[in-house]
């Protein structure tokens, strides 16, 4: 039987495959940093992890209970907020070598999360009912909102989370209406200017690019990034087809053979193949690829255009994100020190990531639209 997917019945498989992936997901990144804090013997990052979580979805529920289209008018303001907090890093001491957080007491804000959910409200809200996105001239505006927080965040130095925006950035376009041939060519210029981007990049940055066409897995053990890339896959390895399910099931390795620098951050994937081997790595790519599928049937159903253009972007930024940490960590995309949603330590990043799917959440049960008329209906 046909199922329509702007009927009741779509709306809720979409709203119950989000809340189980998130679960799902929720719980590999826990058990992945409860082995990380076995290894290392050194903290216990997955009992704060889920005193995250817990915060994270109070915070998933109260997003349900207003209507999303409440936080339009508010928009711009918020995406403003962001900017400053972004600037205000700068002048805040260095952690590890990064300006990426605001102390809070006992806690640390990273202002770069609340961006990009801003970020989304904001370019969501000026495409929404506009059409001169359909002309080279129309992308202009677009295009600076996007740079803006891009090069304050690159400036951080944190590349990864600076490459998560123009991915939604395109999708929201392409949702909008934007025509294709706009899109390619706006591509293709990027490509070209990337010697330009490579001029101002930082040497650290430079050498997580160079370390991916570097990589060897036999001769002498690398050092720096090298060294990272090198003992993620060793990791993953370890793990083998089925994975070490326990501490007594690890093989007698050198206790070199299991340290996995920002095992329980950027390198949660490796720490959850160890454990689970070969269906805990694909399980939780089948897992990203039902939320992305889920949030583009959200997307797809909504009859309001800032909706769409909302659902459009939270999805699109999380699964570029799981996609490029998850290369990362095999050697086919250069280490970005970025996480991955759902799974890796971080309270900032878990709160904000149930907060978005909240937002989602919300989408996909109030699919109806304030204004009469059909949204984004153009013709290339």
């Amino acid at each position: 039987m046909f199922v329509s997917p702007h009927g009741p019945i779509a709306g809720t498989r979409y709203f119950v495959t989000i809340a189980f992936v998130a679960m799902c997901l929720l719980v590999l990144g826990y058990l992945g940093i409860q082995r990380g804090d076995e290894l290392t013997l050194a903290g216990s990052y997955a009992s704060k992890q889920f005193l995250w979580g817990a915060i994270g979805f109070v915070v998933l529920a109260a997003s349900l209970l207003v209507p999303y289209r409440s936080l339009r008018e508010w928009s711009y303001l918020l995406y403003a907020c962001c900017l400053v907090l972004l600037v205000v890093v700068f002048f805040l001491p260095a952690r590890n070598g990064s300006r990426r957080w605001i102390p809070l007491g006992p806690m640390f804000l990273q202002p770069s999360e609340l961006a990009k959910l801003a970020y989304i409200f904001a370019i969501s809200h000026y495409l929404m009912f506009r059409s001169n996105q359909r002309t080279v001239l129309g992308l202009i505006p677009p295009f600076l909102m996007t740079l803006v927080p891009v090069v304050l965040i690159l400036k951080e130095p944190d590349l990864g989370t600076s490459l998560l925006f123009f991915p939604a950035l395109y999708a929201i376009l392409f949702a909008a209406g934007a025509k294709r041939v706009h899109l390619v060519l706006t591509l293709c210029a990027g490509i070209l200017v990337t010697p330009v981007l490579w001029k101002f990049m930082s040497a650290e940055q430079k050498s997580r690019v160079t370390a991916l066409f570097l990589q060897s897995d036999s001769g002498e053990l690398q050092t720096g990034d090298g060294y990272h890339l090198h003992q993620s896959k060793m990791m993953l390895a370890h793990g083998g087809p089925w994975g070490q399910a326990s501490a007594d099931s690890m093989v007698d390795l050198p206790a070199a053979a299991y340290r996995l620098p920002a095992g329980r951050t950027d390198f949660v994937y490796c720490l959850v193949g160890e454990r689970f081997g070969l269906p805990g790595t694909l399980g939780v790519l089948g897992l990203f690829a039902m939320l992305i599928w889920a949030g583009l049937g959200v997307a797809a159903r909504t009859r309001d255009p800032f909706g769409r253009l909302v659902a459009t972007g939270i999805v699109t930024m999380l699964g570029s994100q799981a996609l490029i940490n998850t290369a990362m960590t095999v050697g086919l995309a250069p280490i970005t020190g970025l996480t991955l949603p759902l799974m890796s330590y971080g309270g900032s990043s878990l709160v904000m990531t149930l907060f978005s799917l909240g937002i989602m959440l919300n989408i996909a049960i109030r699919p109806g639209y304030d204004l009469a008329g059909q949204p984004f209906q153009f013709r290339d």
